[in-house]
């Protein structure tokens, strides 16, 4: 069985924290942690993230 790895640098509800200590976030499923959101969630669950959503980037220049 293929595993999809998710991107969290790619999806919408990741952010990056100012806490030294859990820099990475999902605002999906609320948490921070030291790791990627996907690695915590696929450690815990053995699924990859069933949340993720590709992030839209406008164009440069676009208002």
């Amino acid at each position: 069985m293929a595993v999809l790895k998710v991107d969290c640098f790619k999806c919408k509800f990741f952010y990056i924290t100012w806490d030294e200590f859990f820099p990475r976030g999902c605002k999906a499923l609320g948490f921070k942690s030291r790791e990627v959101p996907s690695a915590v969630v696929f450690n815990s669950s053995g699924l990859p993230c069933q949340r993720f959503e590709q992030k839209v980037r406008k164009p440069r220049g676009a208002e």
